[in-house]
């Protein structure tokens, strides 16, 4: 098979052992079968995509195995890569077959568990490795420019397009179709649509079950199913609130929702963000889409550097609030859209590190220049110019430094 080129140096490393399998999820239109083709270009590929395998493994799996079998001991020896793999659940059987008979190693390719968690099939008992596929990083990207990342959002096919609000609509549409009517996730797809728009306009917000199945027309159990469809096709991500209380009562015990790629959020949310190119951010929308922009990195980083840390948020009843909180409260996160920002603006972030004493309090904004201000008690609270950070972030060394060992 002919290498592929790939547009972006992915930060992705799949290095398997002899033998071993692995998973690839990811959200549609990330670059997973890109991914593929380029870093096994001599692998065989089977794209369940297509038709004509679709159907001919869905009535007889156990071809696949025959199929499989026929190979050479070239092609045997390398893994052996299925696109889609949620398409047909029962190949995990015969996938299953040839790990344990044969020694045979697969990376199995994916947008979605869910189907074949619903269909009862095992996922290989631990035999699999878990990797996670995501929307483009500031490391990946030559040049990056901040405007056209918060208003096309990071999906390869978006980032560049001088058309990306056509392209996310169909996008949208496209995943509605196929990974909700195809599959048979809701029985009502006019409520799930509607449902959607309700989480456009609710993007980074505390999650009210009542109060969206009111708009939606449906019960409050529904909504929360819809919620965790989104979840596990991975279209969206939930963020739950920092439980740990000293002195404050915290307001909710639901999390916050994010959907997957701040473009595809823009467009629910029947928005656009019309930015130029290193012109100053500005407004409620731009500072939504900074904060999801800032989170999805963070997730990113966390997943690419196989770490496992949680993140969540912190909100009191009296107001109080800090966007992220990174493992068990060592490290607080405020995003900030100013370029200048006061001591009057970091109330929460001043009250979180007074109650909790985290290692460090970081505040991310469009400062020109990293500056360090103090709480009342004595902190340091450290002001971060965006890139700045995110230059810090991926790099391994001054990550630690950073963040320190977060796991």
């Amino acid at each position: 098979m002919k290498k592929q080129k790939m547009l972006y140096e992915r930060k992705l490393k799949i290095n398997l052992p002899p033998g071993q399998s692995a998973f690839l999820w990811g959200v549609r239109q990330t670059g997973k079968s890109t991914y593929l083709k380029a870093h096994f270009p001599d692998s065989y590929y089977i794209n369940l995509l297509k038709t004509d395998l679709f159907v001919l493994y869905s009535k007889s799996p156990s071809l696949f195995r025959e199929h499989i079998q026929a190979l050479s001991p070239e092609l045997k020896s390398r893994p052996i890569i299925i696109d889609e793999i949620q398409k047909v659940p029962l190949l995990l059987d015969e996938v299953h077959n040839l790990i344990e008979n044969e020694s045979l190693s697969f990376i199995l390719c994916g947008s979605s568990a869910r189907k074949l968690k619903r269909s009862g099939v095992n996922l290989l008992g631990g035999r699999a490795w878990k990797f996670e596929f995501y929307p483009l990083t500031f490391a990946e990207i030559p040049d990056f420019d901040l405007a056209k990342a918060l208003s096309h959002g990071l999906l390869p096919p978006h980032y560049d397009n001088p058309h990306f609000k056509r392209a996310i609509r169909a996008y949208i549409s496209e995943y509605i179709k196929e990974e909700i009517q195809a599959e048979s996730l809701v029985r009502n797809l006019p409520a799930f649509s509607r449902f959607l728009d309700a989480v456009g306009f609710n993007q980074g917000g505390i999650v009210t079950y009542a109060n969206i199945a009111s708009d939606v027309g449906v019960d409050a159990k529904t909504v929360k199913e819809y919620f965790q469809i989104l979840v596990d096709t991975l279209l969206g991500i939930e963020i739950p609130p920092y439980q740990k209380t000293i002195r404050r009562e915290i307001l909710s015990k639901s999390p916050k929702f994010y959907l997957c790629d701040v473009g595809v959020a823009n467009a629910l949310a029947n928005q656009t963000l019309h930015l130029s190119h290193n012109e100053s951010l500005q407004g409620e929308a731009a500072g939504h889409a900074f904060e999801h922009f800032i989170l999805m990195e963070l997730i990113a980083y966390r997943g690419l550097n196989e770490k496992d840390f949680p993140i969540t948020y912190w909100r009191t009843k009296t107001g109080l609030e800090v966007d992220f909180i990174l493992g068990r409260g060592e490290i607080a996160i405020e995003i900030k859209l100013s370029t200048e920002v006061r001591t009057r603006d970091l109330n929460g972030l001043f009250a979180f590190a007074e109650e909790h004493r985290p290692r460090r309090a970081l505040v991310i904004s469009q400062d020109l220049l990293p500056r360090a201000l103090e709480t009342p008690d004595g902190q340091q609270v450290l002001i971060l110019p965006w890139r700045d950070f995110l230059t810090q972030l991926w790099d391994p060394v001054a990550s630690v430094k950073l963040l320190g060992d977060l796991h």
